[in-house]
């Protein structure tokens, strides 16, 4: 199962907020949503995450077996 966790920690770490991804650089709020709720997100997606947080991809998600 893919885990959004380390997202949040990174958000906390980077002192951004959830109001800023969507204003300040545009992410949707449904794909925050989306995330909130364990749900799927694009690769696009993920990668636009990683520029605007300038963090690699396991700073984002992690897999866990279940």
């Amino acid at each position: 199962m893919i885990s959004y966790e380390p997202f949040y920690k990174t958000l906390y770490r980077k002192n951004m907020t959830e109001y800023q991804l969507i204003f300040k650089h545009g992410v949707s709020a449904n794909t925050l949503h989306r995330m909130k709720h364990g749900k799927t997100i694009t690769l696009k997606t993920l990668d636009t995450l990683c520029f605007i947080l300038d963090c690699p991809v396991s700073d984002i998600i992690e897999y866990r077996k279940e």
